[in-house]
């Protein structure tokens, strides 16, 4: 952008839109949509100008990302915060996977325990085709995300689509895939936009190819050991919830060999305060079995969903749980998504022909 010749109020493009193309989205997916706020609060200032809104070229104030060890970096699962707020990573306390249930009522501990391990022996038995290097991971979803104020009520947008290919590639590179949204409230509605980083990477937990998902251990308790030293804590989170996190990142935005499938649904079951719920609804209206945890240090709360019969992954719900200055004291909504399809292409911009969305059996 330059800043001789800044953008005219009302223009086609204004200066967070234009920011925002080309930006790097390299935050983890269920980390974004309070950013999103702040962004999305510029755009519309900058589409109406009044003598009281900032600049069109003021932007919230970069927050460092640091990477003290490798942190998880995958496309948005409903919404992404583009260059102008960088996430930053911690990596305190919790560096040991914790014992099994510690931390939660005996009988929530063991109904959770009993539907992970049946969704862990259903992914177990999924025929899986193993995904090439050069090849893509298709993920097709249906997502609703916060448009109200960063510092107000919440107010779910309208239901859109997210389309997002992940590059095999081992690396290093700096462009990891692409991701393109449509329909109203979309990110950039209908154009490709590049998924990158600012510095190269290889397959990894920054990002996680088919092939590097395979060569992890299968043990449940090696996986969790390796997922709590390399997690950092952010956004407020615990890092029993920023571990919690990452396993629903990777399930949800790859296409995952089974045995590792099976093993980080076993590790769940050993994250301190995971609990089922009987019923939980995706932003597609499939009536699923929900998956979930409360974090008291971020007041937030997450929410996996399963077909109660073939234990398919249906998507996901996330809550606020309390934030006074917003006047939230009870449960609130602030995202839901649907995973519909998923499927493996030769390249981005390509969507899978014939393949059949995602269903529930309830």
């Amino acid at each position: 952008m330059n800043a001789d010749h800044p953008p005219r109020a009302g223009s086609a493009r204004s200066a967070a839109e234009d920011l925002l193309a080309s930006a790097e989205w390299d935050l983890p997916p269920s980390r974004h949509l309070r950013h999103k706020e702040a962004l999305m609060q510029q755009i519309d200032r900058d589409r109406t100008p009044s003598p009281h809104a900032p600049s069109p070229r003021t932007f919230p104030a970069p927050l460092r990302r640091r990477l003290p060890r490798p942190a998880l970096v995958l496309p948005a699962v409903s919404m992404a915060l583009a260059g102008a707020l960088f996430l930053t990573f911690s990596g305190g306390g919790h560096d040991s996977a914790p014992a099994a249930g510690a931390g939660t009522a005996p009988a929530e501990a063991n109904s959770a325990s009993v539907t992970l391990g049946r969704i862990a022996a259903a992914a177990m038995e999924t025929d899986t085709t193993p995904v090439k290097d050069g090849q893509f991971v298709y993920v097709e979803r249906l997502t609703r995300g916060n448009t109200g104020s960063f510092d107000g009520p919440v107010r779910l947008g309208a239901l859109h689509k997210q389309e997002v290919w992940t590059a095999q590639t081992p690396g290093p590179v700096t462009r990891t895939g692409w991701m393109r949204e449509t329909g109203e409230d979309a990110v950039m509605p209908g154009q490709e936009v590049p998924i990158e980083f600012t510095e190269p990477v290889r397959a990894g937990i920054d990002h996680p190819t088919y092939a590097w998902l395979a060569s992890l251990p299968t043990d449940p308790d090696a996986l969790l050991e390796l997922l709590y030293s390399r997690t950092g804590a952010e956004d407020g989170n615990s890092k029993h919830q920023a571990v919690f996190g990452r396993i629903g990142d990777l399930l949800s935005s790859t296409i995952m060999p089974p045995a590792t499938a099976s093993g980080l649904y076993k590790a769940v079951e050993r994250i301190p305060g995971v609990t089922q719920i009987p019923d939980a609804v995706d932003a597609a209206g499939r009536h699923g079995i929900g998956i979930t945890r409360e974090d008291a240090e971020s007041a937030t709360r997450d929410v996996w969903i399963f077909d109660k019969h073939t234990f398919a992954h249906l998507g996901s719900r996330s809550y606020i749980t309390r934030d006074e200055a917003r006047g939230i004291t009870t449960d609130t909504l602030y995202g839901v998504d649907a995973v519909m399809v998923r499927a493996v292409v030769d390249r981005h911009g390509e969507e899978p022909a014939g393949e059949e969305p995602v269903r529930s059996e309830s």
